[in-house]
């Protein structure tokens, strides 16, 4: 299985893919080349370890539609913009809706790479925590529904004598199935089952 990075290079300018993707696979990357936007909408995006390199105007969209498209089919794969003839409220619009530089040609080798590195390292940490997410919820899909019940209420705060009056169930019942959540779920105190709870988006108000 491939396991190196992903470079995604969508531009119209056969000179500019050329050059980019020479240096890129110089650097140890993986190169996709891609002359239209439709091209790169063509692959499948989701789970790629890699980044954009974004063109802002291509012959069938511009730069800053292709971020939309790709954020509304939940393409979490950062974007470097490139340009000849950027401004700033262009760049403003890019940065606010999630892009990871804008770079004007000719493009500095030393601002592409610390860019991409940058990019990458955001790829990282997004899947470090979708994959502790899992774990997290896998922990959690192992609790009773009376355990269940029993940790929504520890977490948003509520006291045992409350938990147990809500419940119908007795004090010392509610220590036991505490003690059993906090063994599942791997963790040594409230606060812990607080975070949590936080992290999987549980204590959002109702």
């Amino acid at each position: 299985m491939e396991c190196r990075p992903a470079i995604y290079v969508v531009d119209d300018d056969p000179s500019v893919r050329a050059a980019l993707g020479e240096l890129l696979v110089v650097c140890g990357y993986r190169v996709i080349m891609c002359e239209t936007a439709q091209q790169l909408i063509d692959h499948p995006l989701q789970d790629e370890m890699g980044c954009i390199l974004l063109d802002l105007q291509l012959p069938d969209s511009s730069g800053v539609q292709l971020q939309q498209a790709l954020a509304s089919r939940g393409c979490h794969l950062p974007i470097v913009f490139i340009s000849g003839h950027g401004d700033i409220p262009t760049t403003v619009q890019t940065m606010r809706a999630g892009a990871e530089d804008f770079l004007t040609k000719p493009i500095s080798q030393t601002h592409l790479l610390g860019a991409i590195d940058r990019a990458l390292a955001r790829v990282e940490g997004i899947r470090g925590l979708r994959a502790q997410k899992a774990i997290l919820t896998a922990r959690l899909e192992t609790l009773t529904p009376r355990e269940r019940q029993v940790f929504d209420l520890l977490v948003r705060g509520l006291p045992h004598k409350q938990i147990s009056h809500l419940l119908g169930i007795s004090d010392r019942t509610v220590k036991l199935h505490r003690h059993e959540v906090v063994r599942k779920l791997h963790v040594r105190s409230l606060a812990e089952l607080a975070a949590i709870a936080e992290r999987l988006g549980l204590l959002s108000s109702e």
